[in-house]
Parts: structure tokens; sequence; C-alpha cells
């Protein structure tokens, strides 16, 4: 069975789809097998890797109302090894339709459970809230991965996301683990960046991650490309810090 990591922060703007994005690309390009699946209803991962949202026929949310398989939604990239199950805009009813569901927590589990065979890791992009498609990605996961910003306020919502997980671990899925956080935004020109990481240490004293992604325009701008940054600057410092975020995630899967 695959490792799924749901790479979640109910904060937006902290570098979460550009994880997700850039992370599952990595995996690829190292011989997995990866399915990335958008769970934001902004859809920011499936147009980040050049998929057209408004020529989608369906998407997760067809697959999670049960008129679509999940096989039936799922397409290639233009990375070899990585499929994505898509984001249509459907899928903002999908939290409100989803409330009187009969175990409307473990929809996205069992859609996986049909499709997770064929792949090493299923990544997934969590939308920036802690509502149901949030929790549904949640409980889908064997692993959490959460950016953080080199921002203080980044910081405020930590508290809330690490409860929320707690009550997911204590009441609903009690394997689920937090592989670590990762510093992104990073500046080292700024003393902001470095103290935001010894404030980290104490949410995460065991599990941050050693690789840190920079801020750069380049990846910033690789999403408007329809482009993962291995595809837009491969040599380029955000290219070289996802690439090392993957191998470290791979290390401690061996």
């Amino acid at each position: 069975m695959p490792k799924v990591i749901s790479v979640v922060n109910q904060k937006g703007g902290v570098g979460k789809t550009t994880t997700a994005v850039n992370l599952a690309a990595y995996l690829a390009e190292m011989g997995k097998f990866v399915l990335l699946v958008d769970m934001d209803p902004q859809g920011n991962a499936t147009s980040g890797l050049g998929v057209n949202r408004g020529e989608l026929p369906h998407g997760v949310y067809e697959a999670l109302a049960q008129q679509k398989r999940m096989h039936d939604i799922v397409f290639n990239t233009n990375h070899e090894g990585l499929r994505i199950a898509p984001a249509t805009a459907n899928l903002a009813g999908a939290a409100v339709e989803l409330v009187d569901v009969e175990r409307r927590e473990f929809q996205l589990r069992d859609l996986l459970s049909e499709v997770a065979h064929g792949y090493d890791y299923v990544v997934i992009d969590c939308p920036p809230s802690l509502g149901l498609l949030t929790i549904n990605s949640l409980v889908a996961a064997d692993e959490l991965l959460i950016p953080v910003q080199a921002e203080y306020y980044a910081l405020e919502g930590l508290g809330q996301l690490l409860q929320t997980i707690e009550l997911v671990k204590n009441h609903i899925h009690p394997e689920l683990s937090v592989l670590g956080a990762v510093l992104t935004m990073f500046d080292k020109r700024t003393r902001l960046s470095t103290e935001v990481m010894n404030e980290l240490y104490k949410f995460f004293p065991d599990n941050i991650f050693r690789s840190v992604i920079p801020r750069t325009v380049r990846l910033a701008e690789a999403p408007s490309f329809g482009q993962s940054i291995l595809h837009y600057e491969p040599k380029g410092k955000g290219a070289k810090a996802y690439e090392r975020l993957t191998r470290e995630l791979l290390e401690r899967h061996a």
C-alpha cells in the first residue's frame, strides 16, 4: 500500500500547494508512482500542473458525490509517473453536501482505497480551512506534512491545527502521525525568519525538516505557467530545495 501524505495548514498563502505539487513532482522524478489529489476548491494544484480546470468534465467532487468512480477522474500530467485527481469549481459544494452523509469523514479514504494499490505515494493538497474537506484529507492520510511560512502570524494558527489533528487521532484515526513541519518562504537575510524557525521548534521539537524552502520569484511564477519548479527552473534555488525535501522524506521512509 502507498504512503498517503496530506499537506495541511488551515492558513492560506503558506506555500502549501507549492509544496504539494513540487513534492509530488520530485517523488515521480525519483522513480515513484504518485497520485496528487487536489482537495482545495480553488484548484491551484490542478492548474499548477497545467490542467485547464474550465475544460474538465469531472473531478474529485464527482467522485465524492458518487457520480464517478475514482478511476474515472484521474488524469496524467506532463510528469512521467505523476497523475492527478483534479479539483473543479463544484468541489466547493461538497463540504455542505457531505454534512448529512453517513461516515462523512471517511469518504475520501474510501475512494482512495479503490485506486491506492497503483501508487507508491498519494499526496493530498488540503484546502486552507479546517472544514469537512480537510477532515476527510486528515482521515485519509497516514502522515501529515505541515508547511509553515517564515512569518510571525504563520505561527498563530498552528495551535488550532494541532488541536484538530489530536481530535482526529483521538476519535477517528489513531494511527495518524505528523511527518513534520517544513519552513517555507524563508529569507535568511531577515532576523524574523530565524526567529520563526526557533519558535517552530516549540511546536515540533522532534520533527522539523532540515530542508528549508527559500522565498524565490521563480517558485511564485511557476504555477502561472502550469509547471512545477522541476520543469520551470530545474537548476534554481527553489528546485534544489524541493529536491532536498523529497530526498529527506524518502530517507524517513527507508
